[in-house]
């Protein structure tokens, strides 16, 4: 592929490199350039791509795509932003496969996984579709589970994984667009055909700076799509409509002023059913993971379903068989007549949630292990900490991925949300022994939430990512316990 046919989108601001220079690929690593790679020095977080130009060059990048232009004649196409610019440029050196499949994104603080599941058996179940995944949980083409760092891939690697998902077959992808993914540019360039917010709460503000801000990215995914649909109950959501560029559809389970209604709302342990009512039209169903917030996941599947041209019955009825996600409100087997739940929520709103969630269907105390991870947004801790005393009847500090922060200063801030609360709290920095103690002091009918890991099956120190499954955990712990009885 040419050079110019590569850069054609972008806003030229200089340009060196001959137009009819030859770009076998695109590359914003150094270390894996090849030869004939079109090489984007991104600025990072902690490197300044720029830098690494001569080894890209070294290793034999055809041409460079700079913000600031090398001085020692490397041929180069110089741009306001190179993000934007790995975008466009990884767009069209794979043809811009997206194009080629039905593409639904979903953004918001909670909600996005279990919603993409949601969605993906929908269009699976309905209309026999092969559908492409991505977001938290990792990757999959139809059945085929491929492992992701990220929530939203980079630039790069999401077109090149789009390419591999329409070549497998896949007529449907279903993805979470996180603010990162929005703000650093990395779905630019890409046109879904309906795009879902579910909610906002505090998150990422070590990013983003401020909650108006967090919003504004979440916001752009509405400038990118046909069809937009939008949780009617989170107060966000007025702003989200502010110059959206799309049709619109609202859900709500609290409201009659939406397009997409629930009505007769029953809870329990088993899960919600509700009756679903849209213009003229009412469908029962039922989805089997408790909590208001299901019902949220469920209406915002469904309303995706309808953007599509799906019948409300045919939604509806796909939400019946719909099976829960790892990590989200997930019951672990114990050995006595206690409940173990694994859930992932690591964020204020999400933590409120799931508590006030399993509190109705608590006969005895709702016990709360969780911490915060490192070098991540501090604000939350204490919030955290003030929530878990607040909803919890035991609250158990202890670590989550410190990363390169000391786990025990972590717990400090937490803490300090927690003073002049009543709720009795225990500190045990170390996880394992957290999950240990807790087993081994439950009490009939208690509730023990892992808040914070869910699918996650490690546990990040410093650098080091080190195996850590807490399925793994209780299943170990239950044993010698056997044994030892």
């Amino acid at each position: 592929m040419k050079l110019r046919d590569i850069v054609k989108n972008l806003e030229i601001l200089e340009c060196t490199a001959p137009l009819d220079t030859e770009i076998s690929g695109v590359s914003y690593d150094s270390r894996v350039t090849r030869p004939g790679d079109l090489f984007v020095a991104i600025k990072g977080f902690e490197a300044d791509g720029h830098k690494f130009i001569p080894k890209a060059v070294e290793r034999g990048a055809a041409a460079v795509l700079c913000e600031d232009a090398p001085t020692d004649g490397t041929p180069y196409v110089r741009v306001a932003d190179c993000r934007l610019g790995l975008a466009y440029a990884s767009r069209e050196l794979f043809g811009n496969p997206a194009k080629r499949m039905t593409l639904i994104g979903i953004t918001g603080t909670s909600g996005k996984t279990t919603s993409s599941y949601l969605i993906k058996h929908m269009l699976e179940a309905k209309l026999g579709a092969k559908v492409g995944l991505i977001g938290t949980n990792g990757n999959m083409i139809g059945d085929e589970l491929i492992h992701s760092e990220h929530t939203t891939p980079e630039s790069y690697e999401l077109n090149k994984l789009f390419d591999a998902m329409a070549n497998a077959g896949c007529t449907h992808v279903v993805m979470e667009v996180s603010s990162h993914a929005l703000a650093l540019e990395r779905v630019a360039g890409i046109h879904f055909d309906v795009g879902e917010f579910t909610n906002l709460s505090q998150d990422h503000l070590d990013l983003h700076g401020t909650m108006e801000e967090y919003a504004a990215a979440k916001r752009k995914l509405f400038s990118q799509c046909t069809v937009g649909c939008l949780n009617a109950d989170d107060k966000w959501t007025p702003f989200m409509l502010e110059g959206a560029q799309c049709r619109t559809m609202t859900f709500s389970a609290e409201t009659n002023d939406a397009d997409l209604t629930a009505k007769d709302i029953r809870m329990s342990a088993a899960g919600v059913r509700f009756a679903a009512v849209y213009k003229d039209e009412l469908a029962l169903t039922k989805l089997a993971i408790p909590g208001i917030f299901s019902v949220h996941n469920a209406l915002g599947a469904i309303a995706v379903g309808l953007a599509l041209g799906m019948s409300l019955a045919d939604c509806c009825d796909a939400m019946t068989t719909a099976k829960g996600v790892k990590g989200r409100v997930e019951l672990v087997p114990t050995d006595g007549d206690y409940n173990i739940i694994i859930d992932y929520s690591h964020k204020p709103g999400a933590l409120e949630t799931v508590l006030k969630t399993l509190r109705p269907v608590t006969t005895g105390r709702l016990v709360c292990i969780f911490g915060c991870g490192g070098d991540r947004d501090k604000l939350k801790r204490p919030l955290m900490g003030a929530i878990a005393a607040d909803n919890a009847d035991l609250v158990i500090v202890t670590s989550d991925n410190p990363r390169t922060e000391d786990p025990e200063e972590i717990i400090r801030e937490i803490t300090e949300g927690m003073k002049n609360k009543r709720t009795p709290k225990k500190v045990i920095c170390d996880r394992v022994e957290a999950i240990h103690w807790a087993i081994d002091n439950a009490r009939p009918g208690d509730v023990i939430l892992l808040a914070g890991k869910g699918h996650e099956d490690y546990q990040v120190v410093g650098h080091e990512k080190r195996h850590m499954d807490e399925r793994e955990i209780v299943a170990d712990w239950l044993e010698q316990r056997k044994h030892r009885a």
